[in-house]
């Protein structure tokens, strides 16, 4: 396979450099660009372009959570996993609806934080104990922090039957071989459900899952 291009926008030096070391040992994996915030994340964007992108939240001139908003508009194919200290509910919420694909905490383990660059970049999204579905349904179902959905979203079986698997984290070529589709039908109809559903990306597919009890 293809290295997976990282960037790293942090603006603890140290950290970062700690990163980009337990990221080379991994050999799929390429630290193509650092940044201290996010200006100048946006900035190396114009040069460069890296599959996943590890955000931190707290940054100078431009943080985390406008830099993520940012990249969503800008760069709709890049992954955003945001690493930060912050565990509030409000925040993971607020960031997935506004399209980072993942969120993780700073002293997560490094062998979790490669599984989730590979997750977000073969799936799009990467749900830890943090984010995980428990969470969202106690969340969302509790209503005080309503994802904004398109309202009575009607989907076809196809559509449902796509959605689930989805959940269950398979690729598109997964899902492809599951239901005898082309991965490119499987891409459509997930295009189509994110365009019917009203989110950002595949995170979003799947809170709506979660909401409407369409997963165990």
């Amino acid at each position: 396979m293809s290295k997976i291009k990282i960037a790293i926008a942090d603006d603890y030096k140290i950290f970062r450099e700690g990163l980009k070391v337990g990221l080379s040992a991994e050999e799929n994996f390429d630290v193509i660009l650092e940044a201290d915030n996010g200006e100048e994340l946006l900035k190396a964007l114009e040069t460069a372009t890296p599959d996943v992108i590890l955000m931190d939240l707290k940054m100078p001139l431009m943080d985390g959570m406008e830099a993520t908003k940012a990249v969503r508009k800008k760069y709709p194919t890049i992954k955003v996993l945001v690493v930060t200290m912050y565990d509030d509910d409000k925040f993971i919420i607020h960031l997935m609806e506004n399209g980072a694909n993942g969120y993780l905490l700073k002293n997560t383990e490094p062998d979790e934080i490669k599984k989730s660059i590979y997750a977000v970049h073969e799936n799009g999204y990467y749900f830890n104990d943090l984010v995980n579905k428990a969470l969202l349904k106690k969340l969302v179902l509790k209503n005080n922090l309503k994802p904004s959905f398109n309202q009575n979203v009607e989907l076809t079986e196809r559509e449902m039957e796509v959605l689930k698997l989805i959940c269950e984290e398979k690729t598109a070529a997964e899902i492809a071989k599951d239901i005898f589709l082309s991965p490119r039908s499987v891409e459509g109809i997930r295009q189509r459900l994110i365009e019917k559903i009203g989110v950002r990306n595949t995170a979003g597919l799947v809170m709506f899952a979660v909401k409407n009890n369409m997963v165990d």
